[in-house]
C-alpha cells in the first residue's frame, strides 16, 4: 500500500518562499512512474500544479506557477519537493501530493491519472 505524507505548508507573506515535501512509502522508488502536486482553493476545483517523471526527471508545470515553482525528487529518500517562490495570494490552497505507478494515459495534468493521494497541506499567503 502506497502512502504519501505532505509537509511544509504554513503561512507566508506575498513574495515569500515555501518548500513542500511529500514522502512516499510502501514501494521502492523505481515503482513510481510520476509524482505530482495539485492544489485546491476554497470554492474551486482541484487543479494541477506540477509533475515529475520519477525515472527520467522530466517536469511539467501549470502556466500559473511556471518560473516560480520547481518540482524535484530525491530517490534515496523517496521524496518529492515543491519549491515555491514569489508566492502570492492566489497560491493559497490545500496542496496535495499524488502518485501513479503506471504511465498516465490521461496525461500528467489530469487528477484521474493518479491512484494515490496524500492528505494535503495548507498553504496560506497573505498580501
Amino acid at each position: 500500500q502506497v502512502q504519501l505524507v505532505e509537509s511544509g505548508g504554513g503561512l507566508a507573506q506575498a513574495g515569500d518562499s515555501l518548500r513542500l515535501s511529500c514522502a512516499a512509502s510502501g514501494r521502492t522508488f523505481s515503482s513510481y512512474y510520476a509524482m505530482s502536486w495539485f492544489r485546491q482553493a476554497p470554492g474551486k476545483e482541484r487543479e494541477f500544479v506540477a509533475a515529475i517523471n520519477w525515472s527520467l526527471g522530466s517536469t511539467y508545470y501549470a502556466d500559473s506557477v511556471k518560473g516560480r515553482f520547481t518540482i524535484s525528487r530525491d530517490n534515496a529518500k523517496n521524496t518529492v519537493y515543491l519549491q515555491m517562490n514569489s508566492l502570492n495570494a492566489e497560491d493559497t490552497a490545500v496542496y496535495y501530493c499524488a502518485t501513479t505507478l503506471r504511465r498516465p494515459i490521461a496525461g500528467y495534468r489530469n487528477s484521474a491519472a493518479y491512484e494515490y493521494w496524500g492528505q494535503g497541506t495548507q498553504v496560506t499567503v497573505s498580501s
